[in-house]
């Protein structure tokens, strides 16, 4: 995916993905000025739209894939 990045708040566990309610990785601001939030999965799923409709697109999905000992003591 893409990344633009901002100047957002890192997404935390308490952050849910709008489609499924699993952990969000991807927030998607909109032009129209909302936000959506998705896990990773709907995030690559709904890719090619949302690009088409964002502002701006914060991806974290890298956090997927870091080294366990590194992410903050609230997210383990």
């Amino acid at each position: 995916m893409t990344t633009v990045l901002t100047s957002a708040s890192p997404l935390t566990a308490a952050d849910r993905c709008d489609r499924c309610g699993a952990q969000a990785y991807l927030r998607v601001v909109l032009l129209s000025g909302g936000e959506l939030l998705f896990c990773a999965h709907h995030g690559r799923k709904f890719e090619p739209e949302l690009k088409k409709i964002a502002a701006e697109i914060q991806d974290e999905t890298e956090r997927l894939t870091a080294d366990q000992t590194s992410a903050p003591e609230e997210e383990r």
